[in-house]
């Protein structure tokens, strides 16, 4: 399962683009939220029209499929960097310095390479929905309303690719400890223990008192 991380940062080349990169997926991760937020506005317009004026909100099936993408791969990025996708923490927790970063070093190649493929697969089905030459540059688009489907489609790739530059970036910081046999490297999420995640939990929460 995922746990708690905190991912270091230094004055290093290495971190300085973490911290640029980050800046990007937090931008995503908020368009994310942003498009959760947005449905659950249409639906408060569609089930409102429907129930007063017998007129629910033409197309909100479409919307919502439209929206799927946002919601689903906009801010994975941001949460690899966190450490928060789905992990054996169990069992990573019982391995230490270079035998640890080899590990983290060989699951970070694999889902590179697996999402090198995803980008390659979702860019071409992208171009297949997508054409200059077509009204609205689209050869399909949604059932009912008739919105185009390229631009959900091109998400896919766009969040796919910028996934491959946050785990580019940690095969750069696992590679870095495996080698220097460094004991905090930046730049990684670094599994935080029970007093570790409990002390992080209460400075936040200082932090908002004072605030």
């Amino acid at each position: 399962m995922a746990g708690h991380a905190s991912v270091l940062q230094d004055g290093s080349a290495l971190s300085r683009l973490d911290r640029a990169l980050l800046r990007l997926e937090r931008g995503l991760a908020l368009i994310s939220g942003l498009a959760v937020f947005s449905l659950m506005l249409l639906a408060v317009v569609s089930v409102g029209g429907r129930n007063a004026m017998n007129a629910p909100l033409p197309g909100y099936v479409d919307w919502i499929e439209q929206a799927m993408p946002l919601i689903a791969f906009m801010g994975i990025a941001f949460v690899q960097r966190e450490g928060g996708h789905i992990r054996m923490d169990l069992v990573i927790g019982q391995l230490k310095g270079r035998a640890l970063w080899l590990f983290e070093l060989v699951s970070v190649l694999l889902i590179l390479g697996l999402m090198m493929l995803l980008v390659w697969g979702s860019w071409a089905h992208f171009l297949r929905a997508f054409d200059m030459g077509a009204p609205l540059w689209s050869r399909d688009s949604s059932i009912d309303i008739g919105i185009p489907l390229w631009p959900s489609k091109l998400l896919a790739p766009v969040a796919f690719s910028v996934l491959c530059l946050r785990l580019g970036l940690q095969v750069w910081g696992y590679g870095r400890a495996f080698v220097l046999g460094l004991e905090a490297p930046v730049a990684v999420p670094l599994i935080q223990d029970v007093a570790a995640q409990a002390a992080a939990e209460a400075e936040q929460l200082a932090g908002h008192d004072n605030g």
